[in-house]
């Protein structure tokens, strides 16, 4: 199957951490620097075929949510129950109201920060054969139980046993019933078990070591080993320029707004000089070419179009090669018009698209003293910049 189908991410958050010690339970702990919810939370908003993203917590814990998620246009969070099983099903009833039986629904472990846009790709596609699936990794240690004295005992058979992994996706109604049909029963870990007790097998798919669950203190340490071991910084620059027209125009479009002015700018598209060299940054970030290699201007379905729609289509694929930006400078080089009073509207308006706190946009404009094509008043040029990181999870082996 080509086109990814579209579905909900249902967070995991109610937990109290205490296996990772300290006062902080363990998904607001950091890592590098971010709380480990936010970095789950991320992954998933990264996901082009995501509809909407809501959390389950602890209702103890709104401060350090409210906290981690700063910044991010999210639902009010789902108050959790006293079991993991609980709380899913808190959530499931929370959302009942704007789901169908079919949509699809995939839960996740806040804990799990390393998820891939692979492996929430394999999980979408599983879904249109199978009602359960979850990801999971081959068991390779030898497996023995111990007694109460903590002396082993027999060794158990590792042929064909897995570790579940989240995320686990299932068709929203099918899960919803087995919750209710179950409600009273605790001894489930995991919403799989809950499907198979309903009936519904479960069809398993080898996801990534590192999709780990951040348990013990060592875990950490080695979530920041993977996390500082993958990150690169990227960098792109993108540069463009459009003239002015003889038509008589109200306004402009410059970073996604209506600028006043009384040229029009000729262009094939919208002509936002400003949006144009952005998405070239982020094209060239990421090693994609140009906004001309995309959208050529040749193509009659661009005529027009409102260079918003360029600048998101570049940042999913930004999105799938797991590039986060961290900060975006522009230059917006013209004598006319004058620019200070929209500046700030620019710079919120360009943050909004790109899902950033307006401190990480730059907007600045300025002139040629009057030499050149923008000194004749014949043109507008940007220069735009683009940092991010991108990180590699892919598997060890």
């Amino acid at each position: 199957m080509n086109k990814k189908p579209s579905f909900t991410g249902l967070i995991l958050a109610a937990g109290s951490g205490e296996r990772l010690g300290k006062d902080i339970p363990k998904q607001y702990r950091l890592l590098q620097g971010k709380p480990i919810l936010r970095h789950t939370i991320e992954r998933f908003l990264s996901h082009p075929a995501l509809n909407k993203i809501y959390v389950v917590i602890n209702a103890q814990h709104i401060d350090y949510y409210n906290k981690s998620i700063d910044g991010l246009n999210l639902p009010l969070p789902v108050i959790g129950g006293n079991s993991r099983k609980d709380s899913c099903y808190n959530g499931l009833i929370h959302i009942a109201n704007d789901m169908n039986q079919n949509d699809l629904i995939l839960i996740h472990d806040a804990a799990r920060p390393f998820i891939t846009i692979t492996d929430i790709n394999n999980v979408l596609f599983g879904l249109q054969e199978h009602a359960s699936v979850s990801l999971g990794y081959p068991i390779c240690e030898t497996l023995r139980r111990a007694d109460q004295n903590d002396l082993l005992s027999e060794t158990i058979d590792r042929s064909n046993v897995w570790g579940l992994q989240t995320p686990q996706g299932f068709h929203f109604g099918s899960l919803l019933k087995a919750h209710k049909d179950y409600k009273d029963i605790e001894n489930f870990t995991d919403d799989c078990g809950v499907m198979e007790a309903a009936g519904h097998k479960t069809k398993i798919i080898k996801g990534s070591r590192n999709n780990m669950k951040i348990t013990w203190a060592e875990d950490l340490k080695a979530a920041e080993k993977i996390m500082s071991q993958n990150t690169r910084t990227i960098i792109g620059q993108g540069f463009d320029v459009h003239a002015f027209g003889e038509e008589i125009s109200g306004n402009i479009k410059l970073g996604g707004i209506d600028v006043p002015h009384n040229r029009k700018l000729i262009a094939h598209s919208d002509g936002d000089v400003v949006l144009h060299a952005l998405t070239d940054a982020l094209l060239g970030a990421i090693g994609e070419g140009d906004i001309g290699l995309h959208f050529p201007p040749s193509d009659l379905k661009w005529k027009d179009k409102d260079s918003v729609y360029f600048l998101l289509e570049a940042k999913h694929m930004a999105d799938e090669k797991g590039a986060e930006i961290n900060n975006v400078d522009i230059t917006i080089i013209c004598e006319e018009p004058k620019l200070t009073p929209h500046r700030e509207a620019i710079r919120k308006r360009i943050a909004d698209i790109l899902n950033l706190k307006e401190t990480f946009v730059n907007v600045k404009a300025t002139t040629t003293e009057k030499l050149g094509f923008t000194g004749r008043r014949e043109g507008i040029a940007c220069q735009a910049s683009i940092c991010a990181n991108i990180i590699n999870y892919a598997d060890e082996t």
